[in-house]
């Protein structure tokens, strides 16, 4: 089992990784939590079928209350999160309590944002069982969802712990791995030129994945996240680059319907975008055919789907939790490892993506 301590002004938390880990959350509950009166799982209707039995059998001991969430993002609504904490209240709940969510990033995020609101802030642990989740699960950045905007309602709040526990990755469908994937190769791009020549080079199908290789590759993006949050919790500075990608990508996310296209293959695509007028703007040296190349043979979609509002995308952007002033600002390449922040005309946007 991996160990990686998390450092961020307000909380250092540690991160485990590694199989087996849902046994150590008890003693690790008793050990730091001694007046601890009851625990509020927050789950989705998916990950309950799979794994609940498995958290349940192993916190035996403890006052146990569950809330069960819709799947993917219809979990981070106003109306869910209303009701997980109308759930908190009829049990009883309180500032003793601990909340644990058990599932993928928008559990995560729904689960933080009700620790971080019910009675001003309760302590709450993250249980990743998504590929995604290594990076969402880490770094306190924790909201719900707006029509006009995804994460544009939530606060910075980071978790007591990260138990992550990859037997619990087994159950992933393909496109739930290819999703968490794409923020491990993001990861790479921003930050380590050596870990994606490592990717491009030793991952070449996502439906053989070995465990060892998964492993490497989250412990990989989680020490990378790390280095970002440690320095930049509230994000006024370098952790803007973890969101390389993001801005089309969250974009085409809102404009597809939350849920019917996966955060990490929105994601992808702003990737390939941003690398684009990286190139343009920016002068990067980097061979982007082979990249799509590698990605497409992954299992990704590259372009834009045809049904979607160019100028709806540029609108969206313009709402991105980086524009000032309704400005856009892009996360660009330099070189692989050097990402800067930049401001687009939103004209310019246009024209790119009527030829990309």
């Amino acid at each position: 089992m991996d160990r990686i301590q998390i450092h961020t002004k307000s909380k250092n938390y540690p991160v485990f990784v590694g199989e087996g880990t849902l046994q150590d959350i008890g003693p690790f509950l008793t050990d730091h939590f001694p007046k601890l009166t009851k625990l509020f799982i927050i789950t989705d209707e998916t990950v309950a079928g799979l794994h609940l039995e498995k958290l349940l059998a192993v916190l035996e001991p403890f006052k146990t209350t569950v809330f069960t969430a819709p799947k993917g993002e219809k979990a981070k609504t106003f109306e869910v999160y209303y009701n997980a904490l109308s759930t908190a209240l009829e049990n009883r709940l309180d500032r003793k309590s601990i909340v644990l969510a058990l599932g993928g990033g928008a559990v995560g995020d729904l689960s933080g944002f009700v620790a971080a609101s019910f009675m001003r802030g309760i302590p709450f642990i993250q249980i990743p069982t998504t590929i995604l989740a290594h990076d969402s699960a880490v770094g306190g950045k924790v909201a719900i969802n707006h029509p006009l905007g995804k994460n544009m309602i939530g606060a910075f709040y980071q978790p007591e712990a990260v138990f992550y526990d990859l037997e619990l990755l087994k159950t992933l469908p393909i496109q739930e791995i290819r999703s968490g994937f794409a923020e491990v190769i993001k990861h790479a791009l921003i930050n380590d030129a050596y870990f994606y020549q490592w990717l491009s080079s030793n991952i070449d199908d996502l439906n053989s994945l070995t465990l060892e290789k998964l492993s490497k590759s989250l412990t990989k993006g989680i020490r990378i996240k790390n280095e970002f949050v440690s320095q930049d919790e509230r994000e006024t500075g370098v952790r803007a680059f973890l969101n390389f990608g993001h801005t089309l990508g969250h974009a085409i996310e809102a404009e597809m319907g939350y849920g019917n296209f996966t955060h990490g293959e929105s994601i992808m695509i702003g990737m390939v975008f941003a690398l684009k007028l990286s190139i343009e703007y920016k002068g990067l040296s980097f061979p982007l055919p082979d990249f799509i190349q590698w990605v497409e043979r992954l299992g990704y979609q590259t372009k834009i789907p045809d049904h979607l509002s160019l100028e709806k995308l540029v609108t969206k952007m313009k709402q991105d939790k980086k524009s000032i002033g309704e400005t856009i600002h892009f996360v660009f390449l330099e070189e692989i490892g050097k990402p800067v922040l930049q401001e687009v005309n939103d004209a310019d946007i246009l024209e790119r993506l009527k030829s990309f």
